[in-house]
């Protein structure tokens, strides 16, 4: 499960800095680079907190 987490948060991460790039490079629209950066951060905020949390002694 811990796995699964960090595959998630990790992609929501990728999603927040991939279309910066693309939009700057033309590839993609600055529309489509607002909903993928919108998916990227629910996906990091929603996943990152549970596997990220400390370990009590």
């Amino acid at each position: 499960m811990n796995s699964i987490l960090k595959i998630v948060s990790f992609s929501g991460l990728l999603l927040t800095i991939v279309p910066s790039f693309l939009v700057f490079n033309g590839t993609i629209s600055f529309q489509l680079h607002t909903t993928l950066m919108l998916v990227g951060m629910i996906l990091w905020f929603a996943s990152s907190p549970f596997w990220m949390k400390e370990k009590k002694l």
